[in-house]
């Protein structure tokens, strides 16, 4: 029998993935369920489930932090999650499923269907281990349009500015991109990557800043020539970014 424990903030979720799994063919049970990393972690020490079905964004942080936290390994996972971004971190540098939300029910079947048929013999700790290591070293992310996925260099990202519901690329080579999220998805997701929010509505790489021009209040001059507004509440942090990289 195939124990399984699913770690989701909410609730509906939960209930919909129990419910779906009742119609899989393989002999399963629901050990139990968690909402947050800290009680997923005191699950997991609990019932040393063969599987957890893991939601990346937790209350306390995601899944990643929840794995970090983890000495050891021993069962598999599948990732679940409402943003593309973060699935292609969890399948690029391994061989891990994952389930996108709004999720169907024969998606859902399937991948824990594979993840069965893995648990026996699976190296779990050295496989996970190995994608937790190399997180930091991802430098590609995937954006929607409204015609097709593009991956993208975040090296080659100069800025990004928001546009409604929607956020609008600039890269390198003059291209545009409109993807259809907010800027805050991305101002979260790039945090660590160099980049800086100026201004409510701009997100700037600061690799590719030019110069600083204190005229008409202050705004930055990209590698594009482009110009980008900074709010006089950014300007501190802004400057003192600057003195670290001189």
């Amino acid at each position: 029998m195939l124990s399984i424990i699913i770690i989701d903030d909410e609730p509906k979720a939960r209930e919909t993935i129990i419910s779906i799994l009742k119609y899989s063919s393989i002999d399963l049970k629901i050990a139990g369920e968690a909402d947050s990393i800290a009680s997923g972690l005191d699950l997991i020490h609990q019932k040393q489930p063969d599987l957890v079905l893991l939601d990346i964004n937790l209350p306390d942080g995601n899944g990643y932090d929840l794995l970090n936290r983890l000495e050891k390994i021993n069962f598999g996972i599948i990732f679940i999650t409402a943003y593309e971004e973060y699935a292609i971190k969890a399948i690029k540098f391994s061989a891990l499923d994952y389930i996108l939300k709004p999720f169907k029910a024969a998606e859902l079947i399937q991948a824990v269907e594979k993840a069965a048929e893995k648990i026996l013999g699976e190296k779990y700790n050295l496989q996970y281990k190995a994608l937790l290591s190399n997180l930091d070293k991802i430098r590609k992310i995937v954006l929607r349009t409204a015609e097709s996925l593009h991956v993208v260099n975040v090296k080659d990202i100069i800025r990004l500015e928001a546009d409604g519901n929607y956020t609008r690329f600039f890269l390198a080579k003059g291209e545009k991109l409109l993807v259809s999220k907010t800027m805050k998805d991305f101002d979260e997701m790039l945090e660590d990557a160099g980049f800086f929010r100026t201004h409510q509505s701009h997100l700037v790489n600061l690799n590719h800043v030019l110069r600083y021009e204190k005229a008409d209040g202050g705004y930055l001059v990209m590698d594009d020539q482009s110009t980008v507004p900074i709010s006089s509440r950014k300007k501190d942090a802004l400057f003192e970014l600057f003195d670290t990289m001189q």
